[in-house]
């Protein structure tokens, strides 16, 4: 059986509207789809060079604008930059300041993933978009736009910005009318420019496929030095105060094989003249554990200190820590000892201090650390409790602001008092009908994989569960899949969605687990690179079948009510638990799902998330890895969802998995979104798109179907 309904942004099956009017009578459910999935979501939090400003992008349903607020006021005097009105799909990155604090330069639409690749358009906008750069006062006054392209960067004059457009780096005057120009061209794919802190120098990286070079223009000369080019990959340039010097990250060129990358060609550090591209090695990687660079989840990669020191991030202990090494070389030295990760990771202006996010002592959440960047004094902890803190910035003046979540209201900018209390900034963020007291607060659980692996997640348990009575139950699985979910709302505009939608799935009544399976992050590298995962063997398997006996086994669930659903990654795992174990899944909802690894074979050998090397026996084992090796035996009824402008999945994955469902005469169904993209860009396609999967789930497992 095939339901096949097509998505448009003008005539939708589903109108958001509607949703909230479509439960049961009988449902206890006691808020909207809309109304929990009106949360807004902010980003980008930067901190001014100068004073006490921050500045970051708030998405209020899929109408994204740029606010600041200053932390030394008492009420922090939160104000917006823009004024954008419409969930039109084009979103707002690479939010920069200029160096006098009294601009915001920005980017407004385009594809911040998969930059120079064609513009999305979701919304049909039959004007077209384009990516372009913005400047706006931040005293007032409207944008003003710049140029065409991305990944601007200040001159440290604030004359100038330099950016990446066609065919090379640009620039342009951030004074009146000026056209732009061409700065140079090179071969290769050019990275993010970098100035030189005396503004003489751009730095970038230049990708050259198998290897990669770091470039350094001279302004004065006009001319291109590469520094110490070798057949290796170079990346993440970073500039030394006196502007003299470049330190930089080197690694093998390539791919990986198939399997767990625990070990490879050591990676190193380098540092090179600028002038003259003579570079030496300062610190490399042993052998073994930590020899593969595994990067912050931060856009900087090497912190340069006042005292001549390189912190840098590191798992040479299995853990993702910070370390640092002297200019001259020698032993690095740990900073950040035990069993936690490091994620995001900022410095201060004049580089004396860094504070990074962390889930030390906490390891489903995430709170806020400050370190010395030169003194070997301790860790001192800056937030703690129930809540997760991430990205956090130091301003000029000392303080420290970070975005913040909790189980009830989603990730919003807040100052970090000396006490280590949060205060949001702009508390008016959050709409006057947001549920937040309506929310449940998830459990830590623990559950047995099916060959004995502890595997983390997070349990939605509603009131109603405790009646004596079973329930239907409901499997999330994340994508990435290098993601961890965590004991509240995420710092991802997607899971922070999939969140809310697993908070009013439990409102309906369903039993809500989300799991954090193998080859996800926070638990290691040797979690993260776990043997046999993806399309090298399919081994999280293990963990979905754990997921689904732990339920299975719960004296409040019904066995027979038991589903799955997730995206990206997460939509594989959908998959491969309805293709093969129908018996125990029950129905399934499947976002824009991998359902044949070996499809992914590009021309020089190389899968995402499996990286395989091209020869027969790993394609046998890709597809021996896919739902779609297993499709025989699939039986459950699974929808399927998609945006086909998708560049992370490509579209033909969700189209072959229909064909061969057909042909199997497997119950599916099967919702397009024209011209969205992977991470859907409008508002409007997650509340639609997690309609159809309630009314999906509903109707298999009877259920309230949001209609």
């Amino acid at each position: 059986m095939t339901r096949r309904i097509c998505f448009s942004v003008f005539t939708a099956f589903l109108s958001v509207a509607s949703l909230g009017a479509m439960v049961p009578a009988a449902s206890a459910q006691s808020f909207t789809l809309p109304q929990v999935m009106s949360g807004t979501f902010n980003s980008e939090l930067q901190a001014a060079p100068k004073g006490s400003l921050v500045v970051w992008m708030a998405n209020q349903e899929g109408k994204r604008n740029v606010w600041i607020a200053d932390l030394a006021s008492s009420d922090f005097k939160p104000k917006k930059l823009t004024d954008y009105t419409s969930d039109d799909g084009q979103d707002i990155g690479n939010i920069t300041w200029t160096p006098d604090a009294k601009s915001v330069v920005y980017v407004h639409g385009g594809d911040f993933e998969f930059p120079g690749r064609p513009d999305p358009n979701p919304a049909l906008l039959t004007t077209g978009v384009e990516q372009t750069i913005f400047i706006v006062p931040v005293d007032g006054g409207m944008p003003r736009r710049l140029a065409a392209g991305r990944s601007p960067a200040v001159s440290p004059d604030g004359k100038t910005i330099a950016y990446l457009g066609k065919e090379g780096i640009w620039t342009v005057s951030l004074d009146g009318d000026a056209k732009p120009e061409l700065m140079f061209h090179a071969r290769g794919a050019a990275g993010a420019p970098v100035w030189s802190p005396d503004g003489k120098y751009v730095a970038f990286s230049s990708n050259r496929g198998d290897h990669g070079f770091i470039g350094v223009y001279s302004i004065a000369d006009k001319t291109v030095t590469y520094l110490a080019p070798s057949t290796l990959n170079d990346r993440d340039p970073e500039w030394a105060p006196d502007s003299k010097q470049v330190a930089f990250i080197r690694i093998a060129g390539g791919g990986f094989g198939s399997g767990a990358h625990r070990a490879g060609e050591p990676w190193s550090i380098y540092v090179a003249d600028a002038a003259t591209g003579a570079g030496h090695e300062v610190f490399r990687a042993a052998k073994g554990q930590g020899s593969i660079y595994h990067p912050l989840a931060t856009d900087q990669q090497l912190y340069w200190t006042p005292g001549g020191h390189i912190i840098f991030a590191s798992e040479l202990d299995g853990w993702e820590h910070l370390y640092s090494v002297a200019l001259s070389g020698g032993a690095a030295t740990l900073l950040t000892p035990g069993e936690f990760e490091v994620e995001h990771v900022a410095v201060s202006p004049d580089r004396t201090h860094l504070v990074f996010a962390s889930n030390q002592g906490d390891i489903d959440r995430r709170h806020v650390w400050e370190i010395s960047s030169d003194s070997k004094s301790s860790l001192k902890q800056l937030t703690k409790g129930d809540g997760i803190e991430v990205f956090p910035v130091i301003t000029a003046t000392g303080s420290v602001a970070v975005l913040r979540a909790d189980t009830q209201i989603p990730i919003r900018p807040a100052f970090v008092a000396a006490s280590g209390e949060l205060k949001d900034l702009a508390p008016q963020l959050v709409p006057k009908d947001y549920p937040a007291g309506k929310l449940l607060v998830p459990q830590q659980v623990i559950i047995t994989a099916a060959d004995g692996m502890k595997i983390h997640g997070q349990l939605f348990l509603p009131a109603s569960a405790k009646d004596g009575k079973r329930h239907p139950a409901l499997i999330f699985f994340h994508g990435g899949s290098r993601r961890e979910m965590l004991l509240g709302y995420h710092y991802m505009d997607y899971y922070s969605n999939a969140y809310a939608n697993n908070q009013y799935l439990a409102s309906l009544g369903y039993i809500v687990l989300s799991v954090n399976y193998r080859s996800g992050i926070g638990y290691g590298l040797n979690f993260r690179e776990a043997i046999n995962y993806g399309a090298s063997g399919a081994s999280e398997y293990n963990d979905v079948q754990g997921a689904g006996l732990y339920m299975r086994d719960r004296a409040d669930v019904d066995p027979t009510r038991i589903g799955a659903w997730g995206g990206s990654y997460g939509g594989y795992l959908t998959a491969l638990a309805l293709a093969r174990s129908s018996d125990l899944f029950a129905a399934g909802v499947d976002f824009h799902g991998v359902h044949d690894w070996s499809a992914r074979l590009g021309a020089g050998g190389a899968v995402a998330a499996g990286g395989i090397a091209a020869n027969p026996d790993a394609a046998r084992i890709a597809f021996e890895s896919s739902p779609m090796a297993s499709v025989k035996t699939w039986k459950s009824p699974v929808l399927l969802m998609q945006g086909d402008d998708d560049r992370n999945v490509d579209f033909s994955q969700t189209v072959r998995m229909a064909a061969a469902l057909r042909t199997q005469g497997v119950e599916f169904e099967e919702h397009v979104f024209p011209d969205e993209i992977h991470g859907f860009l409008m508002h409007k396609t997650w509340v639609t798109a997690y309609g159809y999967t309630t009314d999906f789930f509903g109707r298999h497992f009877n259920m309230p179907t949001g209609r």
